[in-house]
This record gives C-alpha cells, sequence and structure tokens, in this order.
C-alpha cells in the first residue's frame, strides 16, 4: 500500500492485526507500522511466519469439509482480516455455489477492500463490527439477510482466539451465536499456544504492549474454553495435523523482508496454532 494514500478512518499510526497478519500471507496492504511490528514480534518468536501461514491454509480445508462432509451452506467469518486468494466464500461457493458469507472485523480497511472485492457478489458481504459484540452482530441487517438461523450456521474464529484475552468473556464471544444455531452447525476456531507458559506469558506480554489485545494459552486452555462442543476428528490440534491435504491451492510468496523465518516453527515445537473443528451438540 502506498505510504501517501490512506483512507479515511484507518489509522496508520500504531499495527492493526488484520494489516499485520495480511502481510504474513504476502499481501500488499499494509503500512510501515506494521511491518515493523512483524518484524520486532519475529525476532521474539520467529515461529510466527509458519503458524500464521499454517492457519491459513487450515481455512481452505476447514471450510472444504464444512461444505462438502457438513453440508454448511452460510458462514459467519468473525475477525476475517483482509481479503486474499482462497476467502471462505472462494472455497465455499468452488463446492457450493449457493452458499452465503457474512465477513466481520472491526479494521476499517478490510471493509474498504472487502467491498471492492465482493461488488458482484450478492450472497457475500463484509461488516465492520467487533467480535466481541455479538449482539450488534446479530442484528446487523446484513446477518439478518443472509444468514437463515433455521438452517446449520458455520461460524469462524480463526487465529483470532488469542485477540479475546480472558477479561473479554472469550466463551461468551465465541457460543453467543453457536448457542441459538440449531443442530449441525458448527464452529471452527485456531489461535497462537504456547506448551510453556513462562514463554506464553512473554508473548502476551510484548504484544498486548504494542497495543494489540492478546493472550497466548496452552492446548490444555482452549481445550477447557470450547469444551461445550465436539471436536471433529482428528480433534483439536497442531492445524499442520488437522486433516492434511497432499495438494492443496498455495499462499502467495513470504515477503524477502522475512522469507529468513520460513520454517523456524521446527525450533521450537512448543509454540504453534491449535485448533479444529466443532460441531453443536444436539
Amino acid at each position: 500500500m502506498a505510504e501517501e494514500w490512506i483512507p479515511p478512518d484507518i489509522p496508520s499510526d500504531v499495527p492493526t492485526s488484520a494489516r499485520a497478519y495480511g502481510w504474513l500471507l504476502g499481501g500488499k496492504d499494509n503500512y510501515e507500522v506494521d511491518r515493523q511490528f512483524i518484524k520486532a514480534q519475529l525476532e521474539q518468536f520467529p515461529a510466527g511466519l509458519d503458524i500464521t501461514r499454517q492457519n491459513r491454509l487450515f481455512l481452505y480445508r476447514a471450510v472444504r469439509y464444512l461444505t462438502l462432509e457438513a453440508g454448511i451452506r452460510q458462514f459467519i467469518d468473525m475477525g476475517c482480516g483482509l481479503p486474499t486468494d482462497n476467502n471462505v466464500h472462494q472455497v465455499a461457493q468452488s463446492i457450493a455455489p449457493e452458499a452465503r458469507v457474512v465477513y466481520v472485523d472491526i479494521d476499517p480497511i478490510v471493509l474498504v477492500h472487502g467491498r471492492a472485492l465482493l461488488a458482484d457478489n450478492d450472497l457475500t458481504t463484509v461488516i465492520t463490527a467487533d467480535m466481541r459484540d455479538q449482539e450488534e452482530i446479530l442484528q446487523h441487517p446484513d446477518v439478518q439477510r443472509l444468514i437463515d438461523f433455521d438452517e446449520p450456521v458455520g461460524v469462524l474464529f480463526l487465529s483470532v482466539g488469542h485477540h479475546l484475552p480472558d477479561e473479554f468473556d472469550p466463551r461468551r464471544i465465541l457460543t453467543t451465536i453457536i448457542d441459538r444455531a440449531v443442530p449441525g452447525s458448527h464452529l471452527t476456531f485456531s489461535q497462537v499456544v504456547c506448551e510453556d507458559p513462562a514463554e506464553g506469558a512473554l508473548m502476551t506480554e510484548r504484544v498486548t504492549a504494542a497495543g494489540i489485545p492478546w493472550q497466548t494459552r496452552t492446548p490444555e486452555e482452549v481445550d477447557r474454553l470450547l469444551s461445550d462442543l465436539d471436536p471433529v476428528e482428528p480433534g483439536l490440534v497442531n492445524l499442520a495435523q488437522w486433516r492434511p491435504m497432499d495438494v492443496q491451492p498455495p499462499l502467495p510468496p513470504v515477503p524477502a523482508e522475512i522469507a529468513h523465518y520460513e520454517g523456524a516453527s521446527k525450533l521450537n515445537p512448543k509454540v504453534y496454532e491449535y485448533g479444529g473443528v466443532l460441531r453443536k451438540r444436539t
């Protein structure tokens, strides 16, 4: 993104998770503050590049499962981030053209780019809302237009669980829609975990200090957070282990400035993206 062009109401003096995450995926819509934030974080936690990209690959496999095997035809993607290749609607609608998707993100730049991308797609929309305010999202006209709660719904919280520290009441946020949904609905979740609580606490401290809400959890803490739902096979796992495919669409290349961090996750197996797909209990 050209530094001299800054859309109205879009903060460029502090990093945002959507832009930073997008840069790790090879996206172009970011500012220097986002790139510097990522470089500083990777110096401390070099596995971040690999696990971000593993999460995006997981999105493809999870949405494919939800559409093809679970029969889901409507999706709400919370904290969706900036558009890139193989978004939820592209994966779902390649299998079921009638699938409906609502993207939700608090970053105004997501709305700017999402609307441009989806201008000709009446079955998909993007709204600006805080995923912590589930009631506001439920009342949004676009949600009411596209989502029928008399049918199963797929709710996605992908790589945003760590942005929901305990003080935000994450269980309420994660289950508000699923609690109202019919049987056959699914929740897809992932977040950064660390098996070493001390190292995880350090990560939490550093990211929070940069102005982004964050809580690194242990896998056991995530399990407890999602205990009211039933994980589908293979359960909640390192995302690299969730139904891997021999071939799936590749991601854009890693930006050259951080390419040397590729493969760093192998050096610290205690830190990874953890999650899976869970089914509402009947």
